[in-house]
């Protein structure tokens, strides 16, 4: 989904599987990927694991380096409170304690030098929880992006939902791009339940 005064700016939208979907929207001058992606369960076969990242391999291979890219979604992976090793990916503020399905999600990152952008805002729990059900609370739900686009990122948080209904909560990126001169604009992107909708804010 794309907020309506940015349909008219989206030049391409690829269905790589049914869990990874990519949008080309143009920003100004510049060129934004935005992936969104819903990253297998623990208990599902190795073989469909291994495929997704395959998959996601080859797509973000397919992105220029001269243009920007967001990754979000569902990773089911726990990437943990600390750096862990991490230094380069992981910004030190995330939740709970790494699993397995984490430390794919930082490897990933490592590998295409991209951030767990979540983890570079201190936050209240809150707005670090991402997945709530009963009296279980995690962090599953994340934004990658490029290292060196760093600064871009103004914001990151989840918003906590009165719905009880809802176990993810939104995720919400806010990334400023430099549209003429003299002028900038935010562009949100919302991550809720492995759905990703890209919102101009101002």
């Amino acid at each position: 989904m794309v907020d309506k005064d940015l349909v008219d700016l989206v030049v391409r939208a690829e269905r790589k599987s049914d869990r990874i979907i990519t949008i080309e929207v143009v920003v100004g001058s510049d060129i934004l990927n935005v992936v969104s992606i819903y990253t297998p369960q623990i208990g599902l076969a190795e073989e469909i694991k291994k495929q997704f990242w395959e998959d996601l391999d080859l797509v973000i291979q397919d992105v220029p380096r001269s243009e920007k890219l967001v990754i979000g979604g569902d990773f089911n992976g726990h990437i943990g409170a600390g750096v862990g090793g991490y230094d380069t990916t992981h910004g030190g503020f995330g939740y709970g304690v790494s699993n397995n399905g984490g430390v794919s999600i930082l490897d990933f990152a490592v590998a295409y030098d991209l951030l767990a952008v979540n983890s570079y805002f201190k936050k209240k729990e809150d707005h670090l929880v991402t997945f709530r059900s009963g009296s279980i609370k995690t962090q599953i739900d994340y934004f990658l992006m490029r290292a060196n686009k760093r600064r871009l990122c103004k914001d990151c948080k989840a918003i906590p939902s009165e719905y009880l209904e809802t176990q993810h909560r939104l995720l919400v990126l806010d990334v400023e791009f430099k549209c003429a001169i003299g002028r900038s604009e935010v562009l949100g992107i919302l991550e809720l339940s492995g759905g990703i909708l890209p919102r101009r804010m101002l």
